[in-house]
């Protein structure tokens, strides 16, 4: 769950200004804020059901942007290339840091 949790806030960092207000601003306080779904549709004087309906509809949303953009995926991919850089120029391996500011350029 946590998991997930961390992949929509990502999503979301990178998309959410495609998304309508009402699909940023629900998004938002349930991920973000940790609203309830109950919480959220007293708030907004809709049902439950709405809310979550139109949060479910704006996850699969982000999932398709990233599905044909993939700014998730090259974040982490650079993320991870950076890790192991890190690890590399730490450990004084002159080679391997090449390497992954080669891997670095490439993924750009």
């Amino acid at each position: 769950m946590l998991e997930r949790t961390n992949r929509m806030n990502f999503l979301f960092d990178f998309y959410q200004s495609l998304l309508t207000e009402k699909q940023r601003i629900y998004l938002q306080m349930y991920y973000l804020e940790d609203f309830s779904l109950g919480e959220i549709s007293e708030i907004h004087e809709v049902s439950r059901q709405a809310v979550y309906d139109n949060i479910k509809r704006t996850e699969k949303t982000l999932e398709n942007y990233e599905e044909k953009l993939h700014l998730y995926e090259k974040f982490t991919e650079r993320k991870s290339i950076i890790n192991h850089l890190e690890t590399a120029f730490s450990e004084g391996n002159e080679n391997q840091v090449k390497i992954f500011i080669n891997q670095l350029k490439e993924s750009e």
